[in-house]
């Protein structure tokens, strides 16, 4: 183990309780390991992976996430592969061979992907060593981010056999969620490995203030070092990056309204020190690589102790002093309680949402299943005249019911795939000069073109062919309209995956029963927050890790 660890990564030793972890997956075991923010996760299933033959199924819920593993594993040297809603058929498909026949050590997969028949064929055919269960909570209703496509990997188990360990793991879980993970997930035998949430060198400090801006400035001024401060909407990450470089301090917003491109940039600058605080929605923070977070400012109270602790977890990581400080007053209780209330829209509005977004996506009754499309709420909300946070949470729940899966804003690159035969376009070709060196200069640089989509990009036809960026656009455009090929433009958006046909409202499942547990939950986690604003500082503390099932702080 250690050897491995060594070599890939240049460590001397394991963190507290991921050898435990590791030699319990390499024993054949299937383990849940509950490690704090910043307790290294990813390596407790990346070094028993490549301590044995096969490939490790990875299943995620981030698309981002996955693509900065892939990344980052491919500069240690090790094979992995993605696969996510946004592909084409035909990248998911060379990517799935390979998982079976190519020497990779790593396939991750978003949860949705595990219903696909293409997959369920595929996966049976692939030598996996382990199967990996990322963010683990997001299977257990009882977790604050269930996600209904997890419920699937008891599904997948069975298809590739019991005797494949399971590794789950998750940064935050009470004893009722943990345990309801294990049995979610088939357990052989209960078997949960927990670290100590306990962080001597992080203070958490919680200040109930008016001037929320005045004491962010202060706080920006008397800790020294890189910082993330949180906050619930976008524009108050736009407003206070804004206020913070108005007073000498360099900070930028960060938020899933930005291009991916941009995202980035930012969080380079800021992991690299050129830009000391990022003030940021919770898009920022997850599988980022930086030890050395001075401060974590909570502005705006989230709505859970899983979500606080896991976002306040992101300072401190090298183990120097550092500080988790909440802001809050009376406006923010009154915030969460308000919340509560319009987080779970009344059933009827939520069933109503159900058929305006198959009538808004013009996709009739019984069709529609398996399908993957553009969709984005505030547009969505706009074109029917709804509240577009009302919408949203309503189709979230919809999610919850196992209907659909919203993922994340993607960036999709063009596509391209010809209509024609190769007789048909040889045709074309003779009566058009022009047509036919375009027509050559795609066929030269992108194979498969005769069987399905296939990605391409603008830029490098332009410098291939010689050609303006804007002359290639507007020549694909002609192709498409003469049904010489099919043309999708590059776009980025949120997509929305239907697990099945359009029902009739009638046969639309939405228990009342359900409902009513759903908002149970909720309300429990959201006092459960609110409570431990009123805690004294010592209190405090305690209550977090009973939380979490751990007695003391001790």
């Amino acid at each position: 183990m250690l050897e491995t660890l060594k070599r890939y990564w240049g460590y001397e030793a394991f963190r507290p309780k991921q050898q435990e972890i590791i030699t319990s997956a390499l024993e054949g075991r299937d383990v849940l390991a509950i490690l704090p923010t910043g307790g290294g996760k990813s390596i407790c299933f990346q070094v028993p992976s490549l301590m044995r033959e096969g490939i490790a199924v990875v299943i995620s819920p981030l698309i981002a996430l996955m693509k900065d593993q892939v990344q980052n594993l491919a500069r240690r040297g090790i094979k992995a592969l993605a696969v996510y809603s946004g592909m084409t058929a035909r990248e998911i498909d060379i990517a799935l061979d390979n998982a079976i026949y190519g020497d990779y050590k790593f396939l991750y997969v978003s949860p949705e992907r595990l219903n696909t028949p293409v997959f369920q064929t595929r996966v049976q055919k692939m030598n996996i060593n382990f199967l990996v269960v990322d963010e683990a909570h997001c299977i257990s209703q009882w977790g604050y981010d269930f996600r209904p496509d997890y419920l699937r990997i008891a599904e997948l188990r069975d298809r590739i056999g019991r005797e494949v360990p399971v590794i789950a793991l998750t940064a935050t879980a009470t004893p009722t969620v943990a345990a309801d993970i294990q049995e979610k997930l088939g357990f052989r035998q209960p078997n949960l490995i927990r670290a100590s949430f306990a962080r001597p060198n992080l203070q958490y400090l919680f200040r109930e203030v008016e001037n929320k801006m005045g004491m962010l400035l202060k706080i920006s001024g008397k800790i020294e070092g890189s910082g993330i401060v949180y906050v619930s909407r976008r524009k108050h990450a736009e407003d206070l990056a804004a206020f913070l470089r108005s007073q000498q301090i360099s900070a930028e917003a960060y938020h899933a309204g930005m291009e991916r491109e941009h995202r980035s940039a930012i969080q380079d600058r800021w992991k690299s020190g050129e830009t000391r605080i990022i003030v940021s929605t919770n898009a920022f923070g997850m599988g980022i690589d930086k030890a050395d977070v001075r401060f974590v400012c909570h502005y705006d109270v989230p709505e859970s102790i899983e979500a606080y602790f896991q976002e306040a977890g992101r300072a401190g990581r090298d183990g120097n002093p550092a500080w988790a400080v909440l802001l809050w007053n009376e406006s923010d209780v009154a915030r969460l309680r308000q919340i509560v209330r319009v987080s779970l829209p009344p059933l009827d509005y939520i069933k109503d949402i159900y058929s305006k977004i198959f009538n808004y996506l013009q996709i009739a009754y019984e069709d529609g299943a398996g399908q993957t499309r553009k969709f984005n709420v505030e547009d969505f909300a706009r074109h029917f005249g709804l509240h577009a946070a009302t919408a949203w949470y309503a189709v979230k729940y919809i999610e919850t019911a196992g209907y659909w899966t919203l993922t994340e804003e993607l960036e999709v690159p063009s596509r391209i795939s010809f209509l024609l035969s190769r007789d048909e376009l040889y045709r074309v070709q003779l009566q058009d000069r022009d047509t036919d060196t375009f027509l050559k200069v795609l066929m030269r640089m992108y194979t498969g073109v005769f069987s399905g989509y296939v990605p391409v990009d603008e830029e490098r036809i332009a410098r291939h062919g010689h050609y303006a960026v804007d002359v290639v656009k507007e020549k694909l455009k002609s192709l498409a309209s003469r049904g010489i090929l099919s043309y999708v433009p590059h776009f980025r958006s949120p997509l929305i995956h239907f697990t099945n046909e359009r029902l009739v409202p009638e046969n639309l499942r939405l228990p009342q029963a359900e409902y009513d547990a759903a908002q149970e939950r909720r309300t429990s986690r959201v006092e459960a927050m609110i409570g431990l604003l009123h805690e004294n500082e010592k209190d405090r503390i305690e209550t977090m890790l009973a939380y979490f099932g751990e007695e003391k702080s001790s």
